[in-house]
């Protein structure tokens, strides 16, 4: 039973990070939050599932390393965004502008 209740948590923090991303469209820095949000629980989920099955925690490592590089990626182009628009707002561009 406690081991039910130990991945209905991560279950329970994807579904809510999910939903979070797609109902917020207008910000890019809301939907990159729910991104790592949704990063996290996942690696919350791959975490406990490594433990259960007594495997090495290598590979939470890598995920964690390829998770912060995504992370660097978005604010940079979020940085790129503020400096040529002015906003992060995604109703504010258009497709003839890029």
């Amino acid at each position: 039973m406690m081991m039910f209740m130990l991945y209905l948590l991560p279950l329970f923090m994807l579904m809510s990070g999910v939903m979070v991303y797609v109902s917020n469209r207008a910000h890019l820095l809301a939907t990159l939050l729910s991104l790592e949000f949704i990063v996290l629980s996942l690696f919350l989920c791959l975490f406990e599932a490594l433990n259960f099955l007594n495997y090495e925690t290598f590979f939470s490592m890598m995920f964690l390393t390829f998770s912060v590089c995504e992370g660097a990626l978005g604010l940079s182009i979020l940085v790129s965004m503020i400096r040529t628009h002015g906003n992060d707002y995604f109703q504010t561009f258009s497709i003839l502008q890029c």
